[in-house]
C-alpha cells in the first residue's frame, strides 16, 4: 500500500505571519515518524497543512503523488487523522461504537458500497484492533483519556488508510495509558506510514525512523541517532533541554 507524504517549497501563512517558512520534506511508510517541537513551534499547523485544512500560500502538497493542497477531501481519502484530545468535544451523546460507525458511513457516498452489517463488523474490528472492544458501548462522555484516545485512533483506522496523523496523541493520558497507546502507535507503524507530533522526543524515540524536528520550519530531519543530540535540540529548544544521564528530555508544558 502507497504510503508517502511529500511538501515541496511549502510557506504557510496565518494572520499575516509566517508559521511555516519554505519547507520541503518527504515521509515514506511504512515506518513511524516523529515531529517534535516547542510549544507554537508550528506542528499543528503543518499537520493540519498536510490535511488540506490550511491552504499554503505557496508551494504544493503531494500525498501518495496526488496534490491535495487546501483540499481536505482528497487528503481524507489517503490519511487518517487523530486531533489533539483536546480539540474534541467528547460531551457528544454518542457511544464509542457509534462513532466509529459513523465515520465509516460518512466516507460511503450514495449508492453505499457496503451494507449495515458490514459496517458494524469493520468498527468492530477497528475497535478490537486498538484493544477498546470492551468498552465500545460505553459513551464516549465516560471513557478515561486512554480509553477515548484509543477510539479515536480506531476511528481514524476504520476504513483502513495507508496513512495516520496523530497530533499529540498521549497528551492528556495517565501514564499507564500513556505507554498502552505508545506500543499501539508502534504497532500500527509496521504496517502504515504513522506520522505523530510530540513536544518530546523521548517518548517515541525507541520506535521510530525519522525525527523531524520544527520551529517555523524545518530545522532538523534524521534518524534519532542523529537528531537527538543535545547540542542541535538546544539549538531549537534553547534551556528547555536537559541532559539526564545522557537521556535527552524536554523541558515544555505545552503541545503546538
Amino acid at each position: 500500500m502507497s504510503s508517502r507524504i511529500e511538501l515541496r517549497d511549502v510557506e504557510v501563512e496565518i494572520g499575516g505571519e509566517i508559521i511555516i517558512p519554505r519547507v520541503s520534506l518527504k515521509l515514506e511508510g511504512p515506518g513511524l515518524v516523529t515531529v517534535i517541537g516547542p510549544n507554537g513551534s508550528g506542528k499543528t499547523t503543518l499537520f493540519r497543512t498536510i490535511m488540506g485544512l490550511i491552504k499554503p500560500v505557496r508551494g504544493r502538497v503531494l500525498v501518495n503523488g496526488r496534490d491535495v493542497t487546501g483540499n481536505p477531501e482528497t487528503a481524507g481519502r489517503h490519511i487518517g487523522y487523530v486531533p489533539q484530545l483536546s480539540a474534541f468535544n467528547s460531551e457528544f451523546p454518542i457511544t464509542a461504537r457509534e462513532l466509529v460507525e459513523s465515520s465509516l458511513s460518512l466516507r460511503l457516498k450514495p449508492p453505499r458500497l457496503r451494507t449495515p452489517p458490514e459496517i458494524r463488523r469493520a468498527a468492530a474490528e477497528a475497535l478490537e484492533a486498538v484493544g477498546a472492544s470492551d468498552y465500545a458501548d460505553k459513551p464516549i462522555s465516560r471513557l478515561s483519556g486512554g480509553q477515548l484516545q484509543r477510539v479515536l485512533i480506531a476511528r481514524a483506522l476504520v476504513w483502513d488508510p495507508p496513512i495516520l496523523l496523530l497530533d499529540e496523541p498521549v497528551s492528556a493520558i495517565d501514564p499507564a495509558g500513556k505507554m498502552e497507546v505508545i506500543e499501539l502507535i508502534a504497532k500500527l507503524s509496521t504496517r502504515k506510514l504513522v506520522v505523530v507530533a510530540s513536544h518530546d522526543p523521548g517518548v517515541y524515540a525507541r520506535h521510530s525512523k525519522l525525527i523531524v524536528v520544527v520551529n517555523r520550519g524545518v530545522r532538523l530531519a534524521g534518524p534519532p541517532s542523529e537528531v537527538l543530540d543535545p547540542r542541535k535540540l538546544a539549538e531549537v529548544y534553547g534551556d528547555s533541554v536537559i541532559l539526564v544521564e545522557k537521556c535527552v528530555h524536554l523541558v515544555d508544558s505545552h503541545a503546538a
